[in-house]
């Protein structure tokens, strides 16, 4: 998931390609402009520093933020543009000050990089909300040469390893990688709310994002209500954790649901009405929204005064809690639904995204690009 960028700060060095021969070269998928498709671009890395590792990219999981992002939805993206923010690879080299890594290790990056480091969000651990600005996998400047970072659609990475991840040997690697976004943007409000035993919780969409949601809401032991317009995915909710699934054009089905609801997780990215969600809350409950509809929502707030409820908003998590995130995946063997593609097929990918055809996620095999 992807919030707007900021300015980041810029450290100047000297930086020059041509007679750099310690820059990594890359092969990989790219948008040219904003109406263009994917196709294939070579390009190199920064040089690797002292405390960086060097990732061939195993496996990237294609988010709904990647085809945003590439086709400029969003409107502060830069060309040619290489997405990509769930990767899964096996380090290659590793610099004179690495401790946490050793080549042939697995390794995962995810949305965040880099970031300050010194402001209050990054010394808790909460790189996401760096005050200066994140670094992202992609479209965004690098901190050490203001050049705009390119993403996981591609052979290999350059990374700090402070920025990344260990992953649990007993996972299956395609299964992880959307644990980099779609898993801890689920996690990370769950936890932050206190979804377990005792809570009732609703997860609003079944999607990329949804499912996640309902298998982490269902392993904390919260009783979970999934909410879908569409009673076709009632089995798979069902097999996924759900106590309950719910349809939401069902007017009497909602409405047995009032007020009783501790958390809502509302994952969808199309436009929806928040009302309908709200009236479920009890007394000063939440819903967190973590999807990103095109269109801004608007709410009654009787819906909001009349039981002291909170709208909220929450986006990835930090270093920390990422990597914690990862190793309860590894102790409760939790990974993502996927479909494997090679890149050739990443543009249909896109288009059946945008069809909700894909049972959750999509996620590009590497070994592909040779």
């Amino acid at each position: 998931m992807r919030s707007k960028r900021v300015s980041t700060r810029t450290v100047a060095i000297d930086f020059c390609p041509e007679r750099n021969p310690f820059m990594p070269s890359s092969k990989g998928y790219a948008a040219l402009n904003a109406q263009s498709p994917l196709a294939p671009f070579s390009f190199t890395r920064r040089e690797p520093g002292p405390t960086d590792i060097t990732v061939d990219i195993l496996y990237c999981g294609v988010c709904h933020s990647d085809l945003h992002q590439s086709r400029n939805e969003w409107g502060f993206s830069s060309f040619p543009m290489v997405p990509g923010h769930e990767i899964v690879g096996r380090v290659t080299a590793t610099g004179s000050s690495v401790t946490r890594f050793k080549p042939g290790q697995i390794a995962a990056v995810g949305v965040v990089i880099d970031s300050c480091r010194h402001c209050d969000p990054c010394k808790k651990g909460q790189e996401n909300f760096c005050v200066e600005g994140m670094v992202e996998a992609y479209n965004t400047p690098d901190r050490f040469d203001g050049s705009i970072t390119r993403g996981g659609y591609s052979s290999n990475y350059v990374v700090d390893e402070r920025y990344a991840h260990t992953v649990p040997e007993n996972l299956s690697l395609p299964g992880v990688a959307p644990l980099l976004c779609a898993g801890i943007t689920t996690y990370s409000p769950l936890r932050h709310w206190g979804a377990g035993p005792g809570k009732k919780v609703g997860i609003v969409g079944l999607g990329g994002l949804g499912h996640m949601a309902l298998k982490f809401a269902h392993s904390f032991g919260a009783h979970v209500v999934q909410f879908t317009t569409s009673f076709k995915k009632k089995e798979d909710a069902l097999r996924l954790g759900a106590d309950e699934v719910v349809l939401s054009t069902d007017a009497d089905a909602m409405k047995a649901q009032s007020k009783s609801f501790d958390f809502i997780l509302d994952t969808a990215a199309a436009p929806h009405s928040l009302d309908t969600y709200l009236a479920l809350l009890k007394l000063d409950a939440t819903m967190t929204l973590v999807g990103l509809p095109d269109k801004p929502p608007s709410i009654s707030v009787f819906n909001l005064i009349t039981r002291r409820a909170s709208i909220a908003g929450s986006m990835i998590g930090g270093v920390t809690e990422t990597q914690e995130m990862l190793d309860y995946c590894g102790q409760h063997n939790i990974t993502s639904d996927v479909e494997v593609i090679p890149i050739q097929k990443v543009n249909e990918a896109f288009e059946r995204m945008l069809r909700q055809d894909v049972k959750y996620r999509f996620v590009i095999d590497m070994s592909s690009l040779k």
